[in-house]
């Protein structure tokens, strides 16, 4: 008896079908076809053993499974389910009618029991874009596929509950939640908040701006400074995620397997910090079969990479097309998966090897250690970091003195604020949300010049020999400042204050 079940393949972020077409004949065999990986191959022991204390059993006959299609590589336990009631159906010890209406997806423990797997909720919406009844899955995915509204989302623990569910000896009630309350109940829970931070104003500043306009930032100062308290507070000043954006993070998380257990939906906006000894197919992603990287981990959200000259500068230069594509393209000989990758990039770094600013009585480095140093980072990769910010020690009396600084839902009001004027500014444009976006088009259009400001940004090219890159990333700044502060046109102070964000392109950095 010939029967097909449907399982699902990962693919990038995106799922596409499987078919198992599974043929009990007789004779004797087992055989399984369609480029199944190593993982699959072994599924044959998983299955039989679970079936055996479940209370049944692999046929003692000619067993042929083909995943369709046939040209396409599938790999992972996740078929395990798929490929066992598959088996089960075509050999009349369950009811087939109906099994093809469901997707079926888990992986067996020897026991029976399903265990979780990874990519439910891309695997969930393609299944309700093809018209399945339902999915049938782990327990401990059920939540996060029940995300997407008509489809059955039915969670089991067991494969003995598959078993009576088709033939029709238990009703399992299918998986829902609320997804406006899962939504709003963790909008705003942020463990940091800028409230903690004595003194600091200036950068405070800064961090506001690059929040509002989405610009990537650099912090340079010496160890004990705060950058990295700074940083992870960052997230909480930044506009909610919409629930376009919370799905797409979520699809990612999803596929790389990081979602826990009772998370349906990501509501925070992600904060990923890798460690500098990070290679470049962990920031970007890749492998033999590609797994979403650190870059795509922080989609939508924020890329912390501390100490910056540390990282070996082959993993940094990968960073260059991500950020001005926001996007990730991984080919390999037999596929190409792209990885969304729209993140606020924040750094952190040392003045210089000894970690005092040149001018510090402190600093024992000398002009080639310094040079060698900043070396480390390349010039066009500074050029895509819009803010460059000086963080120095915090002085005795601000430590001493008592908290008066604002909370990061202050702040955050004002950076809502100006992200909706940029919303309103680029709905005409589908690829732009926000200023750090925006193209040589938008510059001409939205950030033009007066006599004055030209004259200011002229000035400051020529002495800090900035490249055309760096004039650009001027305006961007610009444009926000200005829509901080609920004006239209860009004034000198605007330029001025923007300028002065572009620390590493004067003179005696070494750059």
């Amino acid at each position: 008896m010939l029967v097909k079940v449907f399982g699902s393949a990962i693919y990038g972020v995106s799922a596409k079908t499987i078919t198992i077409e599974v043929n009990v004949d007789t004779g004797y065999g087992y055989n399984l076809v369609g480029l199944p990986d190593n993982a699959i191959k072994e599924s044959n022991y998983r299955i039989s053993t679970a079936l055996l204390n479940t209370g049944y059993k692999i046929p003692g006959k000619k067993v042929t499974i083909n995943m369709a299609p046939a040209d396409l590589h599938k790999e992972g336990t996740a078929y395990d389910l798929t490929i066992a009631m598959g088996v089960l159906a075509a050999s009349e010890q369950i009811l087939s009618e109906g099994i093809s209406d469901y997707l079926i997806m888990g992986e067996l423990a020897l026991d029976g029991g399903i265990r979780p797997i990874k990519g439910v909720l891309p695997i969930a919406i393609q299944a309700r874009d093809e018209g399945f009844r339902g999915f049938i899955l782990p327990k401990q995915n059920a939540r996060e596929a029940a995300i997407v509204d008509e489809l059955e989302v039915i969670g089991v623990e067991n494969i003995s509950e598959v078993i009576e569910f088709f033939n029709e000896k238990k009703a399992i009630e299918p998986t829902k939640i609320d997804i406006q309350k899962e939504f709003y109940e963790q909008l705003n829970s942020f463990p940091f908040d800028f409230a903690d931070v004595k003194g600091q104003e200036n950068v405070k500043r800064a961090l506001e701006i690059a929040a509002a306009g989405g610009h990537n930032i650099i912090l340079i100062g010496p160890p004990g400074s705060g950058k990295t308290m700074l940083a992870k507070r960052i997230p909480s000043i930044l506009p909610p995620l919409t629930i376009q954006e919370a799905l797409e993070t979520t699809k990612i998380h999803s596929v790389a397997g990081k979602l826990g257990e009772k998370t349906a939906l990501m509501t925070v906006r992600p904060y990923s910090s890798p460690h500098h000894t990070i290679s470049d197919v962990g920031l970007v992603g890749g492998g033999s079969f590609p797994q979403p990287g650190e870059i795509s981990l922080a989609h939508n959200g924020v890329l912390f990479l501390d100490e910056l000259p540390e990282f070996k500068r082959s993993v940094l230069e990968v960073m260059r097309q991500p950020l001005e594509d926001r996007e990730i393209t991984i080919s390999r000989a037999k596929f190409t998966v792209t990885y969304p990758s729209s993140f606020m990039l924040v750094a952190s770094m040392n003045p210089s090897p000894s970690g005092y600013f040149p001018d510090d009585p402190n600093n024992t480095s000398s002009l080639q250690e310094m040079q060698r140093y900043m070396n480390k980072i390349s010039g066009p990769l500074l050029d895509r970091i819009d803010l460059h910010i000086e963080v120095n020690p915090v002085p005795f009396e601000d430590l001493s003195a008592e908290r008066t600084g604002e909370k990061s839902i202050e702040i955050r009001e004002r950076v809502i604020k100006a992200r909706e004027v940029q919303t309103k500014r680029y709905k005409d444009l589908p690829k732009i949300h926000y200023n750090a976006q925006m193209g040589p088009r938008q510059l001409d259009e939205f950030c033009q010049l007066d006599e004055t400001g030209k004259n200011l940004i002229k000035v400051a090219m020529e002495k800090l020999n900035l490249s055309a890159r760096a004039y650009d990333r001027i305006l961007r700044v610009s444009r926000t400042i200005a829509d901080l502060e609920g004006v239209e046109d860009l004034k000198s102070s605007h330029i001025a204050e923007a300028i002065q964000y572009r620390s590493l392109d004067r003179e005696g950095w070494g750059i």
